[in-house]
């Protein structure tokens, strides 16, 4: 059953770890200069988890607070060995916690329902097919 199913999410060195069950609330990419920044790519993959589905974490996390381009403040975790981002916290969505794509390395893990910020995009860069996209944030879920 989906519900059960356990996936974890690891930084580079698999010293910061998160455990959640269930299938994730949605996946969404983002393009903007920070998801840019932080990922070294020209987009980010986040999933959006309920908070009540985290079943652990494990491992020492540094923090890193910001204010995103649609104002909101996120609070990021982050391994201090490798310094990959695992998960985060957007505050303008309690009860919800985000993390990375590919901190799963599971090929087989929902891909993104839609593409954000594609103002900032390349122009090479696309959504997966039949996903929307969005020139800046989209509507609130």
């Amino acid at each position: 059953m989906a519900e059960d199913r356990v996936r974890e999410a690891s930084c580079a060195c698999g010293q910061l770890k998160i455990r959640l069950r269930g299938e994730p609330e949605y996946v969404s990419s983002c393009a903007c200069q920070q998801c840019q920044r932080r990922t070294g790519s020209p987009y980010g993959v986040t999933a959006f988890f309920l908070a009540e589905q985290v079943v652990s974490h494990a491992g020492e996390a540094a923090q890193f607070r910001r204010t995103a381009e649609s104002g909101n403040d996120l609070t990021f975790r982050f391994c201090p060995n490798c310094g990959s981002t695992v998960w985060w916290e957007p505050h303008g969505r309690p009860g919800r916690i985000c993390v990375a794509w590919g901190a799963f390395a599971d090929p087989e893990f929902p891909p993104p329902q839609r593409l954000i910020w594609t103002d900032h995009k390349p122009a090479w860069v696309g959504a997966p097919p039949g996903a929307p996209e969005f020139p800046r944030g989209p509507t609130p879920r």
